[in-house]
Formats: C-alpha cells, sequence, structure tokens
C-alpha cells in the first residue's frame, strides 16, 4: 500500500509557521511604530523651519537613519547578531528575529512619518502659533490630527515591507513562512509548501493593504 502524501506539510506545521511570522510582525511593528514615530517626530521638528529647530540633532539623526535604510535586511541581521544575542541571549528563533526586524523598519517607519508630518500646510503651524501653542502643543493638538490618514498609510507601506523581512528572517533559523518556504519547499521539493507560502504571504499583504488603504482614506475625509 503506499503511504506517500503529495505534500510534506502537515496543519500543525503550517500553523505553527504562520503564528511564529504574525508574532514577529506585530511585536516588531509595535515595537519599530513607537520608535518610528518618535524618530520621524524628530526629524520634521527639528529640521529648519520646524516647531523647534536643531540643526545638529536633525544631521545626526538623518544620517544614522540612512545608514540604517542603507542595509538590505539579511546584512543588517547578520551585522547586529552581537547587539541581538545582547538583547534576547540567542541568535536564532522568533524573538532573536525581532530584534534586527526593529532595527530595521523604524528608521522606515520614521522616514514615512517624516514626510506625512511635512505634508501638514505651514499655515496650520503658523496659526497654532499665533494662539500661545507650545511645541507639544502644536505636534499633539494640531500636527498629529491633521497627519492621521498619511500616518496610518505610512505604518500600512511599512508593514507589507515588514511582512517580506520577516519571510527573509525565516531563512535564517527564525521559523515563520520564510523557513517554511525554504525547509520544505525548496530543500524538499515539495512544490505544494511553496505554493502554500506564496498564497499566504500575498493574502496577507493584500489585506493588510486593503485594511490600510481603507482606514487612511476614511481619515483624510474627516
Amino acid at each position: 500500500m503506499n503511504d506517500e502524501r503529495f505534500t510534506l506539510i502537515t496543519p500543525e506545521i503550517f500553523f505553527k509557521a504562520l503564528g511564529e511570522t504574525l508574532q514577529m510582525l506585530g511585536v516588531s511593528l509595535v515595537l519599530g511604530s513607537i520608535l518610528g514615530i518618535a524618530i520621524g517626530t524628530i526629524l520634521a521638528v527639528t529640521r529648519p523651519g520646524g516647531v523647534v529647530q536643531n540643526r545638529a540633532v536633525n544631521i545626526a539623526l538623518g544620517i544614522v537613519v540612512n545608514i540604517v535604510r542603507s542595509l538590505p535586511f539579511i546584512v543588517l541581521l547578520v551585522a547586529i547578531l552581537p547587539f541581538t544575542r545582547f538583547i534576547v541571549g540567542t541568535s536564532i528563533g522568533v524573538w532573536a528575529a525581532i530584534v534586527p526586524l526593529t532595527v530595521m523598519i523604524a528608521p522606515y517607519i520614521g522616514r514615512l512619518v517624516e514626510n506625512s508630518l511635512l505634508e501638514v500646510p505651514q499655515g496650520v503651524i503658523e496659526a497654532a502659533r499665533s494662539m500661545g501653542a507650545s511645541p507639544f502643543q502644536i505636534f499633539w493638538r494640531f500636527l498629529l490630527p491633521e497627519a492621521r490618514g498619511s500616518l496610518i498609510l505610512a505604518v500600512t507601506i511599512a508593514t507589507v515591507g515588514l511582512i517580506d523581512a520577516t519571510a527573509m528572517a525565516g531563512t535564517v533559523g527564525a521559523g515563520g513562512i520564510g523557513d517554511l518556504a525554504l525547509s520544505y519547499g525548496y530543500q524538499r521539493y515539495d512544490g505544494f509548501a511553496m505554493v502554500l507560502t506564496c498564497v499566504t504571504l500575498i493574502v496577507l499583504v493584500q489585506g493588510i493593504q486593503m485594511i490600510g488603504t481603507s482606514i487612511a482614506r476614511r481619515y483624510r475625509r474627516r
């Protein structure tokens, strides 16, 4: 009796990999968004003509952001292995991947946030200043509400890029959908596994893009 299956993937294997991908995506997105919003805000408000101009801070932070963004994720992942081990105690697994994923996505979100804040008309800032608003009040009550739609779209774009990075992280021992594609689709010549991982990633990206675009459009109409 022939006991061969047309695929080596079981539901348990697939859902474990999917859970690892969602864990990497969720944690690194939250941490990266917190850091990215802080970075983008500082870049926007310290630039010439900003709410709190500071050329030195703006240039220094901009250089750091550009350096990190210049590195391909796989290179960044290897380059900061000592830092990853220091933070989580290992260089393999989901939590080890979250560190470089966060380091990668934070500057990316930072630039997107900066651009979103710079889209706010200068007249809004001048009106806030004329009312005696402090720099924090200008950011919290004027810049942030005006840029909400663009910020949501920025986070959506970053999330899509992060999904791509989680797949790459899987090829170096982080687990997830990327590891599934490598271990089963490539190394074991399992065509179904490769198709399944591709379809899963496409569904994730399209779903997140549609939801993010819809929410951003709703806020931009207000």
